[in-house]
């Protein structure tokens, strides 16, 4: 199944996110940036894309890590995972934080993070003055993970 995104491009040498394989979830992004990124241990760089997209309504743009540039290189988005709405217009940019004890280079075109395109429900949220018990009740953080 696919889901048409029209992409604009904000820059001439902005790349169109590709896919890895025929079954992969994610498309990758791509840094687009004139030179090198130096990104010093714990620090957060907002790195361009040089693209605009048309998310279709009821879906959303979610980016994610590369799994090879989160282990080799210790870079991964600083939010975890980025939201790009369907009503955004604007450039979208990967907020990349470096969790190594080294710093480390960004190149131009470098593929810095996947974007994955999700159907989602909006919530209706009501105020109630009680919910429903169930089993689990009010168990928290690891209360279904004992033994």
């Amino acid at each position: 199944m696919s889901v048409p995104v029209s992409i604009k491009k904000l820059k001439e040498k902005a790349t169109i996110p590709t896919y890895g394989s025929a079954y992969a979830a994610g498309a990758d992004l791509y840094a687009c940036i004139d030179e090198n990124i130096t990104i010093q241990p714990q620090q957060t760089v907002l790195v361009p894309t040089g693209l605009a997209m048309e998310i279709p309504e009821g879906y959303a743009g979610l980016i994610y890590a590369r799994s090879g540039l989160a282990s080799k290189k210790g870079l991964a988005p600083a939010n975890k995972v980025g939201v790009v709405d369907a009503d955004y217009r604007g450039e979208v940019m990967v907020a990349l934080h470096n969790h190594s004890s080294i710093a480390t280079t960004i190149e131009p075109n470098e593929r810095i993070a996947q974007l994955v395109i999700a159907p989602f429900l909006a919530a209706s949220f009501r105020e109630v003055n009680e919910l429903p018990d169930t089993v689990r009740g009010t168990g928290g953080f690891g209360s279904t993970g004992s033994h």
